[in-house]
């Protein structure tokens, strides 16, 4: 007798919406979540759904009525909470359209709570589209299976940001020029530096004396090397995030 298939299967379509979930809603889909679902998916009436609020966690639906360009879905119940989140936030400056897209894309995959972009005397590129960063977030999020989604800031002024930086979060500032001195070991302010917890990426070019001064004069602010390698700013944004997640983070169980 075979195996009986696990139920909903894994291939199953995975879709975030802004809206409150429970279990018997009746859920209508048009516009690109329908375009998907109907003509890429190529779904059928009966089949199964699987939905994430970013409010309570994740639900199980199936396909009650299909359209030539809507559907509705019936939620049967809750197969997952809302996962808990690392208390940590990304301040970085923004970069090339497509690279800053790429963190943002997995900041989000590796668990951060918030994510901020700065700008910095050297920032070169200040149209931020926050649409289009949250479309790259939350398509990350479906795809990693995850049921939360970073929070995204406004774009801030470095000044302005560090005038109004909370006293009980750590700034993690990811300073290249320290390596030499053997100082900054990144691993040794983590075990030092416990609670809520910020990396701060600077741009292409780095941080200027004068904003090196600013920051270092912040009390929160914690200067770490990166290593001995010079890393370019998508880089380094996602080593930091790594070793906090691993030091700090929820990457190490129990």
């Amino acid at each position: 007798m075979p195996a009986t298939p696990a139920y909903p299967p894994h291939s199953a379509p995975r879709l975030f919406v802004d809206l409150a979930l429970s279990e018997g809603a009746e859920i209508r889909l048009d516009g690109s979540h329908a375009h998907y679902l109907l003509k890429v998916m190529r779904i059928k009436q009966g089949d199964p759904v699987k939905l994430f609020d970013d409010r309570s966690g994740e639900y199980l639906a199936h396909v009650s009525a299909l359209g030539k360009r809507d559907l509705i879905l019936l939620v049967n119940g809750k197969t997952r909470e809302r996962e808990a989140v690392p208390d940590l936030w990304l301040c970085t400056a923004p970069i090339k359209k497509d690279r800053f897209s790429w963190i943002a894309e997995k900041a989000t995959e590796l668990g951060v709570a918030k994510m901020i972009p700065v700008q910095t005397e050297r920032t070169q590129s200040h149209n931020i589209k926050p649409e289009k960063l949250r479309t790259h977030m939350i398509e990350a999020a479906e795809q990693c299976e995850r049921t939360a989604l970073p929070a995204l800031d406004p774009l801030i002024k470095l000044t302005d940001m560090l005038e109004q930086w909370p006293a009980d979060r750590h700034l993690f500032f990811a300073d290249e020029r320290i390596h030499e001195s053997g100082e900054g070991s990144f691993r040794k302010a983590l075990v030092a530096h416990e609670g809520p917890a910020a990396i701060l990426i600077g741009p292409e070019g780095g941080f200027t004396d004068a904003e090196n001064e600013m920051i270092r004069a912040l009390p929160q602010s914690v200067p770490v090397s990166l290593g001995p390698r010079i890393l370019r700013a998508d880089t380094a944004a996602l080593a930091a995030i790594s070793l906090w997640m691993a030091g700090r983070g929820d990457w190490n169980p129990g």
